[in-house]
């Protein structure tokens, strides 16, 4: 096994001190550049794996004046990014999954957290890595819920569609019988009633008609044009 480089800036001091969020961040795209790449990728010796992430880390703009790290620092903090993000990812989820409506974001973060400590048995303390990581395949989390409720699952569905700009899946089978059926029912009331309608009016017009005409009133008179009017 080749020897790994060692940096004699770093202190055995230094090699204890704690890593700052900007750190980590830096630390997470070096991984995942170097991880990535396709001419190197994991599959290369150890040595030269982590000797191009803490060359990766410690060239950064972001960490400019900032006491370099060495490869062992660099593993070791890794190691513990990787555990403790894949733990809070199973959290996230059931977290998301126990969701109850009305609930948002910040609610399930709380419940996630709580879930963490509730099984780990300590705080959670690197959600800074987990946000960065979460979209990644390896520890992708649930964008919606998966079993919560169906009404909460279509909105959705339907926003991440309006989004995308896809076409929103049309009506089932089952569905569009269901439209059908309640339009002949409305069809059929409107039809009974125009018919009761009729049918006294019909009756109305043979009350004035038994009349004697001389007998009628003017608005008697009017009314029954009107009615022969109609049913001509």
């Amino acid at each position: 096994m080749e020897p790994f480089p060692q940096n004699p800036q770093t202190s055995p001091v230094n090699q204890r001190r704690k890593w700052s969020t900007k750190e980590d961040v830096v630390l997470i795209s070096a991984w995942l550049n170097t991880s990535k790449d396709a001419i190197v990728g994991t599959d290369q010796k150890a040595g030269a794996f982590w000797k191009r992430i803490v060359d990766y880390v410690n060239a950064s703009p972001q960490l400019s004046g900032g006491v370099p790290r060495e490869w062992s620092q660099c593993k070791q903090r890794w190691g513990r990014i990787n555990e403790q993000v894949c733990k809070f990812v199973g959290c996230y989820e059931a977290a998301v999954r126990e969701q109850a409506s009305g609930q948002n974001e910040n609610d399930v973060m709380k419940a996630a957290h709580d879930i963490f400590f509730n099984d780990i048995g300590i705080k959670f303390t690197l959600e800074h890595c987990w946000r960065e990581l979460r979209f990644d395949q390896k520890w992708k989390s649930l964008g919606v819920p998966k079993e919560g409720p169906k009404e909460k699952r279509k909105e959705a569905a339907e926003v991440v569609a309006e989004e995308e700009g896809a076409e929103v899946r049309p009506p089932g089978v089952k569905a569009c019988k269901a439209a059908k059926r309640k339009r002949q029912g409305y069809d059929e009331i409107h039809a009974m009633l125009a018919v009761k309608k009729e049918i006294q009016q019909q009756k109305l017009l043979e009350r004035l008609l038994a009349k004697d005409p001389t007998h009628l009133t003017a608005s008697e008179i009017t009314l029954m044009e009107k009615l022969i009017s109609e049913m001509i």
